[in-house]
């Protein structure tokens, strides 16, 4: 279905509409979670169009550690010119209070072999704190800020700011320090 719809779409050209660059208009990068229910909303909510925009989707909308998915990031500041990053948590979230024994469980219980997860320990991966969810949700996004805000390769001159949207609503409350 998906296939036949993209060969209707291109077709009939859908994708003018869309069209734009890979320069984000308000030199703006979003790093909101993964969540199917803001896809639509929070551009929605935020008044954006395709183009205005870099949307980096994460699980939870964090960037776990200071080196890790840093790259995308630094793209969207150095290579397409983002001078904002707003770090976007939202209601209801599936990971908050999540527990990283339940997703092992659930890993072996989907025939992953202990071995593999084993190797990930050796690796360097520790799956309690990798796969554990949050507490508070305005704590995660102070936290995801604070941390690209004082990344040594993020300028001074980004301005960094946290958000919660509302899952259901849109309304979008600002996170202060």
């Amino acid at each position: 279905k998906i296939l036949a719809h993209n060969k209707t779409f291109v077709e009939e050209k859908g994708y003018l509409k869309y069209s734009t660059d890979k320069y984000p208009d308000k030199k703006l990068a979003i790093v909101s979670c993964m969540d199917t229910r803001l896809t639509e909303l929070l551009p929605a909510a935020l008044g954006l169009k395709n183009g205005d925009e870099d949307n980096q989707k994460r699980w939870r909308s964090d960037i776990p550690s200071f080196w890790q998915r840093y790259k995308s990031l630094l793209v969207a500041v150095f290579e397409l010119g983002v001078k904002t990053i707003m770090v976007v948590g939202h209601s209801n979230c599936g990971a908050q209070h999540m527990n990283s024994d339940d997703m092992i469980c659930h890993m072996l219980n989907a025939g992953i072999s202990q071995d593999h997860i084993d190797m990930m320990h050796y690796c360097g991966i520790d799956f309690e704190t990798w796969l554990q969810g949050f507490d508070d949700g305005e704590e995660s996004v102070r936290a995801t800020v604070r941390t690209i805000a004082h990344h040594p390769l993020i300028p001074e001159t980004i301005t960094v700011r946290g958000f919660i949207i509302d899952s259901t609503t849109g309304k979008l409350t600002p996170v202060e320090e």
